[in-house]
């Protein structure tokens, strides 16, 4: 009797651990610090991402031999596709990482709530993609002669990388689970992120063309929305997602 009535408090006091929202984000930001530590020290995802972000802009470069005022039509498409291609490839990486050197069995064991773990991964993706965005947008003005620097522009891209991330996060946990995760991963995202985008490119459009905020407000509505709508389900159904 007092071996059941020991367990029972130990599975409350676990519960509550649980729920305590100190303890959450205790647990979220753990998990975000480890991998950005884990990075500092391999370099591995970082250089990888930055690597062919750079290729392609290159290759673009080369390629577009166009006029500015063409260029600035262009420049919204080359970025997104950029970001895009590598972003899928951080997080594909990333998840592959996890769950090669068994960490990812590890944290499912944890005595935290699955959606921590979501939340922490999607942190530290999300800190990677703005990393090489921030070296992506200089190294792009130079070559394309394109002033980026706009802070319509720079809140499309945070927007825009937030709800990539929050998909391929959990589509990427997903995928990881089966053999084909390196094909799978492209397969499953890009028609569920098309929407993202599509607004994403046009917003970067108006915003590169001298469009006021007013008369792009429906795509960065739709952005927001689709931000929070898919940080929602994410945070449902993870736990389903990541078991066997």
């Amino acid at each position: 009797m007092k071996s059941e009535k020991l367990h029972a408090t130990h599975d409350s006091s676990l519960v509550t651990r649980r729920s305590s929202p100190g303890s959450f984000l205790r647990a979220v930001s753990a998990i975000a610090w480890k991998d950005l530590a884990a990075e500092l020290r391999s370099r591995e995802l970082l250089s990888s991402m930055l690597v062919f972000a750079l290729l392609v802009i290159l290759i673009f470069n080369f390629a577009l031999e166009l006029d500015v005022k063409t260029r600035s039509t262009v420049t919204a498409g080359v970025l997104w596709v950029t970001f895009a291609f590598a972003g899928t490839l951080g997080l594909n990486r990333s998840m592959a990482v996890e769950k090669d050197r068994g960490c990812l069995d590890g944290l499912l064991l944890a005595p935290v709530d699955r959606s921590a773990i979501y939340f922490g991964k999607a942190i530290s993706n999300l800190a990677f993609m703005f990393i090489v965005e921030a070296i992506v947008l200089p190294v792009y003005s130079v070559l394309y002669n394109t002033n980026l620097f706009n802070l319509g522009l720079i809140g499309v891209i945070l927007l825009g990388s937030v709800g990539y991330v929050a998909v391929g996060t959990l589509l990427a946990s997903m995928a990881v689970q089966t053999r084909t995760r390196d094909v799978l991963l492209p397969i499953l995202l890009f028609p569920v992120v098309i929407p993202i985008m599509i607004a994403a490119v046009k917003a970067s459009s108006g915003f590169l063309q001298g469009l006021e905020t007013t008369e792009l407000m429906t795509w960065i509505n739709l952005l927001i929305v689709y931000d929070v709508i898919f940080v929602a389900v994410a945070f449902m159904v993870f736990d389903y997602v990541v078991e066997e």
